[in-house]
């Protein structure tokens, strides 16, 4: 009996270790995650678009109506803020500006003034100052009137003049925003005076000769 039993385990497992040589151990990867021979995990998350590029963007900090915020939408709006942009008109810097520009306030070295992030700011300030100057009767009569359904307001003015000068905005205010104006990608400045209305420029005071302080 007991010859018998050892006879029937024996053959049992004979039978398993003959079986175990036909059994095909397939390797599993979950989707997103494995080992690599050198044992470094690597993690990775797909997504729907997982061959397309995805791009994040990067949240500036909310300055709200303030002067800083005014700069800022500027610059975006100018060049997306690139401070060595030249467009195809020739216009340069994050808030692109022209060559005889950029001689009224002062500014010489265009190469510099590209390179020179803090030129082109006390630039961007120092024709705010002319501007308010330029339209200073204009600043006082039409704030708070509504032409072609935007409020007149100081900031929006002064927005305006950068994108067409001061002699434009005169004529589109005097006209009651008949004779209007676009610049060579067809920006009007009806636009801007509604993109950058009621922002806080109020400490930058008018004046006839602003120039840039390049020391």
């Amino acid at each position: 009996m007991i010859k018998k039993r050892s006879y029937f385990i024996g053959l049992t497992l004979l039978v398993l270790v003959v079986s175990s040589g036909f059994i095909t151990f397939k390797e599993e990867k979950l989707e997103g995650f494995h080992l690599s021979n050198s044992e470094v995990i690597k993690y990775h998350v797909p997504n729907e678009y997982e061959n397309e590029e995805v791009i994040i963007p990067v949240k500036v900090p909310h300055v709200g109506k303030s002067f800083a915020g005014f700069a800022q939408k500027m610059a975006y709006k100018e060049s997306r803020g690139i401070l060595h942009l030249v467009n195809p008109y020739g216009y340069m810097g994050k808030y692109q500006f022209g060559r005889s520009t950029l001689r009224t306030v002062g500014v010489y070295d265009f190469q510099e003034f590209l390179r020179n992030a803090v030129w082109q700011d006390k630039a961007f300030e120092a024709l705010i100052a002319r501007n308010k100057w330029e339209l200073r009767k204009e600043i006082q009569k039409y704030s708070g009137r509504i032409i072609n359904g935007v409020e007149i307001t100081e900031s929006g003015l002064v927005a305006a003049a950068h994108l067409g000068g001061a002699g434009s905005v005169k004529k589109y205010l005097r006209s009651n925003g008949r004779n209007g104006f676009k610049d060579g990608f067809g920006t009007s400045l009806s636009s801007y005076i509604r993109k950058f209305s009621n922002y806080d420029i109020s400490h930058i005071e008018a004046d006839a000769n602003a120039k840039v302080n390049l020391e």
